[in-house]
């Protein structure tokens, strides 16, 4: 009787555990992959478990997306772990030297191990698998899992990318029936554009961790560095058709990635193999997959110290919830999603195993930083300019928790990145100083080098952002370390020249910052003008571009267009000059035709079938987030000559534009005669040149070159089988850093220096234009390539042509841009361009 009454009892506690924490189908009414979960009710089921299990479970709001969404951190260890949340986290800050405390850090703590989900808002499975994996975690029936977090800290991103994700799952749920069609030519697999990848400015997430241009990356990051997790793990999908990918990667490995970091990622891959192997499901490993751009959900938490891998699940937006693949099986989401769970709970299992060495590991990683810093510099001596890339660059070093110091005075022998030689700098005010020895000793090894080493060329993404050439700061590489100061020299905008009756003002156009002071005049229609050739006034030199604002054409703005002005130079952290007479001392005077009157614009920007969401996303952006100007977005497909009439400046982003006709591109020709401005970028500058706007692609001669000298080659074209997948790679460009040389006199290029460093991704050069017929503003010569692969074959084509342009036409103008002048949002030295385009060119 007693052992019936114990065996009723264990039932019943057992029952009330149960009853304590709901699984996702119990509180959701559905079975886990059966259909989309909203983003809200992954919230919500969050939120649940931290109430259902409160000792286990702790969630932390991080932050808001562009359209308003949590995202949210779910912590999650045992009872006893969770009691002492805090000083784990700090105990673990103090292992890796990334705090002011010094106090010998314990080394036998819990292994923190991360899990971000859903980066990409249309990998839709892996938010499904958050939930289960959270579940399974507090489940008290689940005895493995409570082993695990009694030496495990578990932190769960559940979705990284909720505006993505609602956009796909929101589009979804509208198209699906009653049951799911597998049938991939069916509508619910066609997404339609811009896709649920992105976030609300079409960025892709997964390539910003480093540069944080976007809200969530920024609120993420500064989530992330306050933990510094010993495991990372990416969660992703790929095409429905491939087989799930583990660790570990592919080559290329970053030349600064330890033994110990590859060595964690097989014993990652093969535990995860071992349930795979149970379970007869297909997978692969060590192919296509390389850890080398720094600016990856799994590269930027490696040069952080952690084991970072990507797990990639077959499903990517056509895989519905349902899909029949190339096999003939029907892949399910819950499929999908149970694969995730899987290599979650492995990956837990694994680092839970060898918590104490990957700690252990953890701590010789940033010990070996700070003592013997890799790479060949000790230091890097960055130059202050007269405008504010210096400055922009700062905010990515705190935003990386990069330690810097400012010099003011010495001499410093060091290779100069523009010269690639060895030169004399001396340092002066404003100027500063990054010591290698230092905790983020790999990522600024990482992000500062000149040339990165490949280990193979077959890689996924660019292979070059050496920092000073991304934001065009003079930066000299230096053998010893230096000691720097702390405090930053007294910079506060405030006016110049205390005129007390001044006729005008002047702002230098020099950055992005005096983008900024433009747009918030323009924008209260204060009347703005510039000057097309340098001046001097009271003693100061005034360059190309400079802004002035003269009290003659503002009288409708009275007495407040000083603090007007003021306001718009404060915030915008630049100085203004006031100026005491039109008479100037060198130069033309504010009342010659050589200082202009800025139109403030009405700009278009295209959107739609056929452009590149991710292009038209950088554009949009910028706009609305860098320079804050107002912009009129327009399907291609409504494009007309309505719409034309109420623009000034038309945008055509990255893309095919397959869809024109003649008759469009007739159209547009007399909208750019009669005034109109054309900004053409990437493969749109292609698309006018296949339509005869007076742009010549440049490679097809050479081509033609290269087909003849293989012709001389009798067995040129026997090729191996098993190397068909790198046949390409003699006429591969990644993404490679190349000098451009500039007419700086041209305000396309007003604002910069002689010299120009651009991204380039692609073949696309063009003939110079012949005298007369357009202005060859930034161009490339002969042993252009500074940095970052290119095949060998493609490398000798790449010279003496033209990436940047401007063809008058009657009254109005086509600008070309070979090259994305702010890709991904970190090309910030291209930012400046941008704007001139669309302010400065065809005034």
């Amino acid at each position: 009787m007693k052992k019936i009454y114990a065996t009723w009892l264990l039932l019943l506690v057992t029952s009330m555990l149960f009853a304590q924490v709901q699984s996702p189908e119990q509180f959701l009414g559905y079975k886990i992959g059966s259909r989309y979960t909203p983003h809200f009710n992954v919230v919500n089921y969050v939120k649940y478990l931290s109430t259902a299990a409160p000792q286990m479970v702790k969630v932390e709001q991080y932050g808001k997306t562009n359209e308003g969404r949590p995202l949210l951190l779910a912590f999650v260890t045992s009872p006893e772990n969770g009691a002492r949340l805090e000083q784990i986290r700090l105990n673990n800050l103090r292992l890796a030297g990334a705090t002011a405390d010094k106090a010998a850090p314990d080394e036998k703590a819990p292994v923190i191990v991360w899990l971000s989900y859903n980066v990409h808002g249309n990998e839709t499975s892996s938010s499904e698998a958050a939930m289960l994996t959270l579940y399974e975690l507090v489940n008290p029936a689940n005895n493995k899992t409570k082993e695990y977090l009694k030496n495990t800290v578990v932190v769960i991103d559940p979705c990284i990318n909720p505006d993505g994700r609602d956009r796909y799952v929101n589009w979804y749920n509208s198209v699906v029936g009653r049951h799911a069609n597998p049938l991939p030519f069916t509508r619910e697999h066609i997404e339609p554009w811009p896709g649920g990848r992105p976030n609300h400015y079409y960025f892709d997430l997964n390539r910003d961790w480093a540069w944080q241009t976007q809200v969530e990356s920024q609120q993420r990051m500064a989530a992330y560095n306050k933990w510094l997790p010993q495991v990372h793990v990416d969660y992703h999908e790929q095409g429905y058709n491939e087989p799930y990918y583990f660790a570990p990667a592919a080559e290329p490995f970053h030349e600064v990635i330890t033994p110990w970091q590859r060595e964690f990622q097989v014993m990652i891959g093969r535990n995860n193999a071992r349930y795979f192997d149970q379970n007869g499901w297909l997978f692969f490993t060590k192919e296509r997959f390389d850890l080398f751009y720094p600016s990856y959900g799994d590269t930027y938490p490696i040069y952080k110290g952690a084991i970072g891998m990507t797990y990639e699940q077959g499903g990517l937006g056509r895989a519905g919830a349902a899909v029949i693949n190339e096999d003939d099986d029907t892949l399910t989401l819950h499929d999908r999603l149970i694969h995730h769970y899987t290599t979650g709970m492995a990956t837990i299992e694994t680092s839970s195993e060898n918590s104490e060495r990957l700690v252990q590991e953890f701590k010789k990683y940033y010990d070996k930083a700070r003592s013997n810093p890799p790479g060949e510099f000790k230091a890097w001596l960055l130059k202050a300019d007269e405008g504010d890339r210096l400055s922009r660059l700062k905010e990515l070093l705190d935003k990386n928790q990069i330690e810097y110091g400012y010099v003011s005075s010495g001499s410093y022998t060091g290779l100069n990145y523009y010269t690639n030689k060895n030169d004399i700098a001396k340092a002066e005010p404003g100027d500063i100083v990054i010591n290698a020895n230092q905790s983020n000793a790999n990522l600024i090894k990482v992000l500062f080098e000149r040339t990165s080493k490949l280990s193979d060329s077959a890689t996924y993404d660019i292979t070059a952002w050496s920092l000073p050439f991304v934001y065009g700061v003079n930066t000299y590489g230096l053998n010893f370390y230096v000691k720097g100061g702390s405090s930053k020299p007294a910079s506060t905008p405030v006016a110049a020249n205390l005129n007390t009756n001044p006729v005008a003002y002047a702002i230098k156009w020099n950055g992005i910052s005096s983008v900024k002071v433009l747009t918030s005049l323009m924008k209260q229609k204060v009347k703005v003008r510039y000057a097309e050739q340098p001046f001097m006034s009271a003693g100061e030199s005034f360059e190309k571009g400079t802004l002035l604002v003269t009290r003659t054409s503002n009288a409708s703005v009275g007495n407040n267009l000083e603090a007007i002005i003021k306001e718009a130079a404060n915030a915008a952290g630049q100085t203004y000059y006031p100026v005491g007479s039109g008479y100037v001392d060198k130069g033309f005077d504010l009342g010659s035709d050589r200082v202009r009157i800025l139109k403030a614009p009405k700009v278009t920007l295209l959107a739609g079938d056929g452009i590149s969401s991710l292009g038209f996303g950088e554009i949009y952006h910028f706009f609305d987030q860098v320079i804050d100007y107002p912009v009129n977005i327009v399907w291609l497909k409504d494009l007309d000559k309505e719409v034309l009439k109420e623009t000034d400046v038309l945008i055509m982003p990255d893309g095919g534009y397959r869809s024109w006709d003649k008759a469009v591109h007739e159209s547009l020709k007399d909208w750019v005669s009669a005034g109109g401005k054309l900004l053409a970028i990437e493969g749109a500058v292609a698309t006018l040149a296949r339509n005869d706007w007076g742009i010549k692609q440049k490679d097809s001669d050479k081509k033609d070159e290269d087909k003849k000298d293989d012709k001389k080659d009798e067995y040129a074209s026997l090729r191996k089988y098993e190397n068909r997948e790198r046949d390409y790679l003699p006429n591969f460009n990644p993404g490679a850093i190349f000098k451009v040389e500039m007419d700086n006199s041209h305000p396309l290029a007003f604002g910069y220096d002689s010299i120009y460093y651009t991204l380039k991704q692609d073949d696309n050069i063009y003939d110079f234009f012949k005298e007369g017929l357009g202005w060859n503003v930034g161009v490339i010569k002969k042993s252009a390539q500074v940095s970052g692969f290119v095949g060998f074959k493609l490398r000798d084509r790449l010279k003496d042509g033209l990436l940047f342009g401007v063809q008058d036409n009657g009254r109005g103008a086509v600008i070309y841009f070979a090259d994305n002048p702010v890709f991904r949002s970190f090309w910030e030295n291209g930012k400046l361009l941008l704007a001139n385009a669309v302010f400065m060119v065809a005034q």
